[in-house]
């Protein structure tokens, strides 16, 4: 464990004399919710993975899922051809890229487009972009939020977060069972889960994280940036004003894990989250292995 949040290696369960595949290990997400139909929004979120791709190191993002099947291929130019295509051509689509299928390396972009009418209430479209955090301790947690602020500017998001994360395929049942006693210990290593949280998540906040972007549903209820800032007093958390009525809060120089068996329980997550209680996303489905009250206490960990 590093001093800011722990190595987390879990394996999949193998056949005899199969070399060992890791099934979940610690990440960082950095992630936007757009309460826009898919067809308004799809170049912006190309010009986004675009932004991603070059600030990585080349050709991380190796394979695709076809949206279709769920089969993997090569991400090479005929591969992104066919992806653009589909993603300019479509109502509605999902994108998943990724530096290998078979075991998460901490390098994934994934998109959920989901097809809705413009007067719905809680669905949205969601894009997901993950690093190491491998990467984050070579090049400092400044490039990560430097990072996360140029993929903001180039999507119209409701809200957005960035911070750490249990990095798993998420389309794969069964994997929350594994991370349940981490999930419960750490507070501030998020349960991804984009197809869910993007059809539901509307204007509402997904939690409380290191990095968290801000739209006006929120921010005009608490007198704008500066009235929230005036109600955000542990050092180091900080509230930037953006563009179009947005901010962005961040919790201190680094996304921290915390450890609930070591009382360190995230003060300055825990003063965010109270003042934004009333525009959480709450009320998520049990997941594999959660019962209604580990549910209960994961959703609440900052506030009770």
């Amino acid at each position: 464990m590093i001093e800011h949040y722990p190595r987390v290696r879990i394996y999949k369960t193998k056949r005899e004399g199969e070399p060992d595949l890791l099934g979940i290990r610690e990440g960082l997400s950095i992630t936007f919710y757009m309460k826009h139909l898919h067809r308004e929004i799809a170049r912006d979120v190309l010009r986004a993975v675009d932004v991603y791709r070059q600030a990585v190191k080349p050709g991380v993002l190796a394979w695709y899922a076809e949206p279709y099947s769920g089969d993997w291929d090569d991400f090479d130019a005929k591969g992104q051809a066919y992806m653009w295509r589909e993603m300019l051509e479509q109502p509605a689509t999902g994108m998943w890229l990724s530096e290998r299928p078979d075991s998460p390396t901490g390098y994934d972009v994934l998109y959920e487009g989901n097809l809705f009418e413009a007067e719905a209430l809680n669905e949205t479209n969601g894009v997901s972009f993950r690093l190491p955090t491998e990467l984050m301790e070579e090049r400092g947690p400044e490039w990560v939020r430097e990072l996360a602020l140029k993929l903001a500017r180039e999507l119209p998001y409701t809200s957005g977060h960035a911070g750490l994360c249990f990095h798993f395929p998420e389309s794969v049942l069964g994997y929350t069972h594994a991370i349940r006693a981490h999930a419960l210990r750490y507070p501030g290593l998020d349960i991804p889960g984009l197809s869910v949280d993007s059809a539901s998540v509307g204007t509402r906040i997904k939690d409380v994280h290191w990095l968290n972007f801000l739209g006006p549903a929120v921010l005009e209820p608490l007198g704008g940036p500066a009235g929230l800032r005036a109600r955000l007093h542990t050092p180091g958390t900080t509230v930037e004003e953006l563009e179009e009525g947005r901010a962005l809060v961040t919790l201190g120089a680094w996304p921290e894990a915390g450890d609930l068996e070591q009382g360190r329980d995230l003060p300055a997550w825990r003063e965010l989250a109270r003042v934004l209680e009333p525009w959480l996303y709450l009320g998520r489905s049990e997941w594999s292995g959660f019962s209604e009250e580990d549910m209960r206490r994961w959703e609440r960990r900052f506030l009770d």
